[in-house]
């Protein structure tokens, strides 16, 4: 991708959420994000294995005991600045696309349900390799997002609106590299975020095509 494709596309992306001042639902999700970390930098910090916990971080041991909730709100929990923010840019160009196409509704369900499908996937690994590991992150959900996007391009037959597949390929590549460059990457969460994203974008899929017609 030269400078001026990147250029472009971010001008593209600013262009559409200021056409669309109503496609806010990825930005309240960002928002939440961005307000939980400053909460938990505040009540001893990220990197505080036993803060994070507190703050419902998943862990094998207290979910096998019955706290299952940490499958979901470990969904809003960063291991530091950087891993925030990483997840936060690719979530704002992904999430803004997905909401913007798919509607609000689907949206809800990819994030939240494919985020969740990709927290099973990781505890289910962990169990079954004897692991107690601290996890947390939005990873899961925005591998998600990517997964539904997937399949919304199939569905437009390679071509979604302004977003090509030369674009999606982008999207696809500075995900894993973002993924990759995190520590102690969760590649079973990203896998059954991506799995359960697609999964509940076929299943609202005659949802997805009834709302295009009506466009």
């Amino acid at each position: 991708m030269s400078q001026q494709e990147y250029y472009n596309a971010n001008e593209d992306f600013l262009e559409r959420m200021w056409r669309n001042p109503k496609n806010v639902l990825n930005l309240v999700v960002i928002a939440v994000n961005i307000v939980i970390f400053i909460l938990v930098s505040l009540t001893g910090g990220s990197g505080d294995m036993e803060n994070m916990i507190r703050w419902g971080a998943a862990y094998t041991p207290l979910i096998r005991e019955g706290e299952t909730y940490r499958l979901f709100t470990s969904m809003f929990l960063h291991f530091g600045i950087e891993h925030l923010l990483s997840n936060m840019l690719l979530l704002l160009f992904m999430g803004d696309y997905l909401e913007k196409i798919a509607g609000k509704v689907i949206y809800f369900a990819v994030y939240f349900l494919g985020g969740m499908t990709g927290s099973v996937c990781s505890f289910g690994y962990e169990m079954r390799n004897g692991q107690e590991i601290v996890s947390a992150g939005a990873s899961g959900a925005i591998f998600a997002t990517l997964g539904a996007i997937v399949i919304l391009m199939i569905l437009n037959k390679g071509h979604l609106e302004d977003l090509s597949l030369k674009r999606l390929g982008i999207m696809v590549v500075l995900t894993l590299i973002v993924g990759f460059q995190a520590g102690d990457v969760d590649n079973f969460a990203h896998i059954g975020g991506f799995i359960g994203g697609a999964v509940i974008m076929l299943l609202f899929s005659p949802v997805y095509l009834m709302r295009k017609q009506r466009k």
